[in-house]
């Protein structure tokens, strides 16, 4: 069995220069409140950081179980349990980049009202259009999380069926196919999300240039599985779990 990963990308985080002024506009208050929710969702790096970790630990409890003979039970629960302890800290990552998520979509949302206010017609085409894409972004994630949270469950029920010396081999085979079936899932969920986020990171492009906020791209780097910094730099695709 192997543990797949499926990448996620991050919403763009933009350092804007704006121009002083004695006062905030609608549009000025809309980025506000846009760059808060990218710094909200800072959280992801550091989770997804630890549940990368993890996995490859797991992978490698995994990896000496299956290596084991049935006369060998004592090692093989002695691992089982190391394995479900470490599935039990990436369920723990896993809901806390969840908050992250809710936190950013709270902020998010504060735009809505403001976005009604718009008064050039176009620049609040985009901004609605802006708004219904990372709606649905945060939608995606929801159903992401699920189907992750479900196959980390089966998961522990996998070394809790290798814990038990009458585990027949066929009834580890379905649960592994079981498993590897709402990985599936949860790459199908992955791959909307992604694409969510790219189109939300256009339309938050094309709302700046719009609404005349001059911004700078700075190109935040490789960082191998984990995200990188957010809130002021242009984010890349990475792998995560």
């Amino acid at each position: 069995m192997s543990f797949r990963k499926a990448s996620i990308l991050f919403v763009l985080g933009l350092f804007a220069f704006i121009s002083a002024c004695s006062s905030e506009s609608t549009e000025e208050k809309i980025h506000g409140h846009l760059e808060e929710a990218v710094a909200q969702e800072k959280g992801f790096e550091e989770q997804q950081s630890k549940i990368t970790e993890l996995e490859q630990k797991e992978q490698e409890l995994y990896s000496q179980i299956i290596e084991l003979g049935t006369d060998e039970m004592e090692k093989i629960t002695e691992l089982s349990q190391q394995a479900i302890d470490a599935v039990t800290q990436r369920e723990e990552s896993l809901k806390a980049e969840k908050e992250s998520l809710d936190a950013a979509k709270e902020e998010f949302q504060k735009t809505e009202d403001l976005i009604a206010e718009i008064e050039d017609e176009q620049l609040k085409e985009t901004a609605e259009s802006m708004y219904s894409t990372m709606s649905d972004r945060f939608s995606a994630y929801d159903e992401l999380y699920q189907a992750y949270e479900t196959s980390i469950q089966q998961e522990k029920e996998l070394y809790e069926m290798f814990q038990q010396e009458d585990t027949e081999q066929e009834a580890l085979t379905e649960h592994i196919n079981t498993i590897n079936e709402s990985y599936q899932q949860v790459l199908d969920a992955n791959e909307t999300f992604n694409t969510n986020t790219t189109a939300y990171n256009e339309l938050k492009k094309e709302y700046y240039s719009q609404a005349g906020i001059e911004v700078q791209y700075e190109d935040a780097g490789s960082k191998g599985n984990q995200e990188g910094e957010q809130s002021e730099e242009e984010q890349e695709e990475n792998q995560s779990a």
